[in-house]
C-alpha cells in the first residue's frame, strides 16, 4: 500500500523466472510478497472475505499454470492483479456467490486520539471518492494505494494505453475537485445554506457528493473558498486494509502444489483464458444467458396433458394386473436403486476432478429416476428365434471436433490530410475475440468485440496532432496478434 515499501521490478523478474523453473520456494515467496495486497484488492471488489480468499487462491493457481505466457516477466505484479480482477469479475457474475461477511480490518497500534482523527479523515476520503464512478475509483486505488503504473493498469483493465492515461488523469482531476468540495462542506458548511442542506450526514452518498461538486463549481460563495492541498496518497492512506486470514497461506499453497488437486488447477487455469499476445488475460466477459428454445405453454393444455398421462398410467397398470404382470416377479426392475448396486454409481474414494470453488457459475441438476412405469410390457424371458425387426445400426460415438479459434487479419489505411481513417479487421479460420492494444505515432484508436469466422469490422483511427508536416506513418496493434500500418499527413 502507499507508504509501505513495495517490491521492486527486479524482484518481479527474479520471481517470475523462478516460477517458470518450477521452484516451489519461489511460490511461497510470491505469496508472502503479493498476497496481502491482492487479498485487499479482491476484498474491495467482492466485499466478502470468503469470496476474496477464493479469488486469491485461484489467482495464485492460475499464475503458476500460465506463467510461461507472460512476455514481460518484470511486470509480474501487475499481471497478478489482472488475473485477480478477472477472477473477481467472474465471481461477481455468479448468482451463487457468498455475500455479507466482510473481512476485519488490519490491526494498527494507534491511540484513541489517533483513531478518532483517522476516522474523521476516513469520512472525508469516502465522501470525496463517492463523487467518482466505479472505474475511476478502482484506477485511483490501484495507482495510489497499490502503486501500479499506467502500463499495469492498461493490462489490468484491458484498455489501450492512451485511454488508460486519460482515465487516470481525469480520475485525479475529479478527485481533486471532489476533495475540494468535501473540505468546504466539512469546514465551511455554515457559510452556505445549500451546502448545509446537502451535507446533513457523513459520509456523503454518491448522489450527494456529485451534487456538492456541481454546487461548489457554480456557487459564487463556495467558489471563492480555498482549501489546503492534500495529496491523494495521504488521503487514501486512512482507508481500511482488509486483514488476510493467517490460515489462507496453507490452503493456497496446498491447492497450488498438491498432486490430487491437478484437476482443480486445470479448471481454474481455463477460467483465466483467453490471453492477449503479451500474455495478459483478456477482460472477463459474462456468459450470455441461455435462450428458451420453446415458449412457455398456457396452464390449460398443460393440465390437460397431465390428466391424459395419468389416465394412460392407470389403464396400463390395470392392464398389467389383468395379464398377471403385477405379481411382484419383476419388481426389481422399477424399484429404487440401492447404493453400491451395479446399476448405480459407486463412490471410488478418489478426489473430485472438479474445482472446489465456493461460487460455481453453473450447477447441473443430478439425474433422477423416473417413477412412471413403462407403457410397454416387460420383455419375455425367452427371446424369439426369428426377430421381426432389424437391429438398430451402431451409433457413431466419435465426438465432433471443437470449434477452431481463428486468427485476426488486419488491413491498414491511409489518412492523408483527413483526421481519421478506418482499419478493416477480419476473422479468418474461426471466431476471434479481439481488442485494440495500443497505437504508435501520433495516432489513437480503441475498441473490442467478437467476430464470427469470415466476419469483418472497421476500427476508426484518428491522428492526435493538429498540424501535418510531411508524410508520417504509425501503427495500431490488435489482440490476438496483428498490427495495421497507418499513413497520415
Amino acid at each position: 500500500m502507499a507508504g509501505e515499501p513495495g517490491p521492486e521490478q527486479n524482484d518481479d523478474l527474479r520471481l517470475a523466472n523462478s516460477l517458470r523453473a518450477g521452484d516451489v520456494i519461489a511460490l511461497t515467496e510470491v505469496y508472502d510478497t503479493y498476497a496481502p495486497f491482492l487479498y485487499d484488492y479482491c476484498h474491495g471488489l467482492l466485499r466478502d472475505r470468503v469470496e476474496a480468499a477464493g479469488a486469491l487462491r485461484n489467482c495464485v493457481v492460475a499464475a503458476r499454470e500460465h506463467i510461461d505466457r507472460l512476455t514481460e516477466p518484470d511486470r509480474l505484479r501487475g499481471w497478478l492483479y489482472s488475473i485477480a480482477r478477472k477472477e473477481c469479475m467472474r465471481r461477481r457474475d455468479s448468482p451463487n456467490r457468498h455475500t455479507g461477511q466482510e473481512a476485519p480490518e488490519a490491526d494498527d497500534d494507534l491511540t484513541d486520539e489517533q483513531l478518532a482523527r483517522r476516522e474523521e479523515r476516513r469520512l472525508l476520503a469516502h465522501s470525496a471518492l463517492a463523487a467518482l464512478n466505479g472505474r475511476q475509483r478502482e484506477a485511483i486505488d490501484l495507482s495510489v494505494r497499490h502503486e501500479l503504473d499506467e502500463v499495469d493498469l492498461s493490462g489490468i483493465f484491458g484498455m489501450p494505453l492512451e485511454e488508460t492515461l486519460a482515465l487516470v488523469e481525469r480520475a485525479r482531476e475529479d478527485l481533486a475537485a471532489a476533495l475540494h468540495a468535501a473540505l468546504i462542506a466539512q469546514n465551511h458548511w455554515k457559510d452556505c445554506p445549500s451546502v448545509s442542506a446537502l451535507t446533513e450526514s457523513w459520509p456523503l452518498s454518491p448522489q450527494t457528493a456529485a451534487s456538492l461538486v456541481r454546487h461548489v463549481a457554480s456557487c459564487p460563495v463556495c467558489g471563492e473558498r480555498e482549501t489546503p492541498p492534500l495529496p491523494a496518497d495521504r488521503l487514501l492512506s486512512v482507508l481500511p486494509i482488509a486483514a488476510i486470514p493467517a490460515e489462507l497461506r496453507l490452503d493456497v499453497l496446498t491447492a497450488t502444489t498438491a498432486e490430487d488437486r491437478a484437476g482443480n488447477r486445470r479448471a481454474i487455469a481455463a477460467w483465466t483464458e483467453p490471453f492477449d499476445e503479451y500474455g495478459w488475460p483478456l477482460p472477463y466477459e459474462p456468459t450470455p444467458t441461455r435462450v428458451r428454445e420453446r415458449s412457455p405453454r398456457r396452464r390449460g393444455p398443460l393440465i390437460g396433458a397431465v390428466a391424459v398421462a395419468v389416465g394412460v398410467v392407470v389403464l396400463s397398470v390395470g392392464a398389467m394386473s389383468a395379464l398377471g404382470g403385477g405379481d411382484g416377479e419383476n419388481t426389481s426392475a422399477t424399484g429404487p436403486a440401492v447404493p453400491g448396486d451395479s446399476g448405480g454409481p459407486v463412490d471410488s474414494g478418489r478426489p473430485e476432478a472438479t474445482p472446489t470453488d465456493p461460487s460455481p457459475t453453473v450447477m447441473s441438476p443430478s439425474p433422477t429416476e423416473s417413477k412412471t412405469p413403462s407403457k410397454s410390457p416387460s420383455p419375455s424371458k425367452t427371446p424369439s428365434k426369428t426377430p421381426t425387426t432389424q437391429p438398430p445400426p451402431p451409433q457413431n460415438t466419435v465426438e465432433p471436433d471443437p470449434p477452431r479459434s481463428g486468427r485476426l487479419s488486419v488491413d491498414g489505411c491511409r489518412m492523408g490530410n483527413d483526421e481519421s481513417c478506418t482499419i478493416r479487421i477480419t476473422a479468418v479460420g474461426g471466431a476471434v475475440t479481439w481488442r485494440v492494444t495500443g497505437a504508435s505515432g501520433e495516432l489513437s484508436a480503441g475498441g473490442s468485440g467478437r467476430l464470427s469466422s469470415g466476419e469483418s469490422a472497421g476500427v476508426t483511427v484518428r491522428r492526435t496532432n493538429v498540424i501535418c508536416w510531411g508524410d508520417k506513418t504509425g501503427s495500431v496493434s490488435f489482440s490476438p496478434g496483428g498490427s495495421a500500418r497507418v499513413s497520415y499527413c
